[in-house]
């Protein structure tokens, strides 16, 4: 079941949803497409920028009125669940905005359902299909999988309904263009589920990554969606670094106090080779940390900590090496993420170091420490293994 949560994964993209209020009217001569409402959109742009500058409580005071003023719409719902969600982003293993998160949902589905049943069926389609898809995404983080799986499945149907409409909205595009990536990337990385996918119509890689950079310069809700899935295919499935880096340097320059930004773009940084700028940024996301700025936890410090450590240790400045390496572990087992592998390549330098320095003995205490926190095909293990025999 882990694997057809994949499903809820890969069509995160959107907003949410609040807890049911009253039902409002639907005003018989409103414009049902809010989506293109170039008036709504000129009222929600500073909330939209708040949000994904961490502003969260100054982007919800403009969710709220949004929400007075268009409470029969899913929008203002799904606008508000997005600023839990990003909430939620930095740190999966935070639960705090679990239950408003799933509350903006569900009230956000209902008036989507309503929409899709009464008034405008491609719209209320793509709501839902947005409401599914980030309900399943979090119930896969959670591993609650059959419920992942369902919401998946359902994302994908109203997805299918709402695909192939890219030019009545650039905000619909983006459904097509992370179905035609995704439904030919799925099958190509899990085979098991080529059987699931056939049903669906083919996907197109290359198109899809062409219809995310046309959202990403045309659309408004969805553009810096858009611009993080970029940022992450080109990373992590299409390994181009550098495309990555440039849009992780755009949302981190335009967004200076998204704390999930800062840290891609600093990560790019190191593996980049770019290491005083690497540092420079480490060290502002360890000082926002101490300074409890929104979205900056200590899953962002054992990143900084492990890079800066590393860095240090290349450039033989041994003492300040030690010193980033244990607060990475300290900030690992603050986040209780001590199974991961910066806290566990953080204890593997700090038993290399160790020996460089001739105590043996405490190179032996790290190197068993990686035994134990890893299994034993990992190369981490296989290296601690080698090291004590050498020893």
């Amino acid at each position: 079941m882990k694997k057809y949560s994949l499903f809820a994964i890969i069509l995160i993209t959107f907003f949410a949803a609040q807890a049911q209020p009253a039902v409002a009217k639907v005003p018989i001569d409103s414009n049902y497409s809010l989506l293109s409402n170039p008036f709504i959109q000129m009222e929600a742009t500073q909330a939209i920028n708040d949000m994904y500058n961490f502003r969260f409580e100054r982007s919800m005071s403009h969710f709220r009125y949004l929400q007075k003023e268009y409470g029969w719409h899913p929008l203002p719902y799904f606008l508000m669940g997005l600023n839990y969600w990003w909430r939620i982003l930095p740190n999966f293993n935070n639960e705090e905005y679990d239950e408003k998160f799933y509350a903006y949902m569900d009230t956000s589905m209902v008036l989507a359902q309503r929409l899709y049943d009464d008034y405008n069926k491609v719209e209320g389609a793509f709501f839902l299909a947005a409401t599914h898809a980030f309900k399943g995404r979090l119930h896969s983080e959670r591993h609650d999988w059959g419920r992942a799986a369902a919401a998946g499945k359902n994302a994908l149907n109203y997805l299918e309904e709402s695909r192939g409409n890219g030019d009545l909205s650039p905000e619909l595009l983006f459904g097509d263009a992370l179905f035609n990536y995704y439904s030919e990337w799925v099958p190509e990385n899990y085979p098991l589920l080529k059987p699931v996918m056939a049903i669906f119509p083919d996907g197109d890689k290359e198109k899809g990554i062409e219809q995310l950079k046309i959202v990403a310069r045309n659309a408004f809700y969805t553009r810096t969606e858009a611009q993080y899935y970029l940022m992450r295919i080109s990373y992590f499935e299409e390994h181009d670094i550098i495309g990555s880096m440039q849009l992780a340097d755009y949302l981190h320059e335009t967004f200076p106090y998204n704390a999930y930004f800062h840290r891609f773009y600093t990560r790019l940084l190191y593996q980049s080779g770019k290491y005083n700028e690497a540092i420079k940024e480490s060290a502002s996301i360890i000082n926002r940390i101490d300074s409890a700025y929104a979205g900056y936890e200590y899953n962002s410090g054992r990143y900084a900590a492990f890079f800066t450590g590393h860095i240090y240790e290349m450039r033989g400045d041994l003492d300040k090496s030690k010193k980033y390496f244990q607060l990475a572990m300290e900030f690992g087992e603050a986040a209780e993420a001590t199974d991961m592998g910066y806290y566990i390549y953080s204890v593997l330098h700090l038993g290399r170091i160790a020996m460089r320095e001739e105590d043996n003995e405490a190179a032996k205490g790290y190197f068993k420490q990686v035994k134990k926190l890893t299994k034993r095909s990992h190369g981490a293990n296989k290296e601690a293994r080698e090291r004590l025999k050498d020893l």
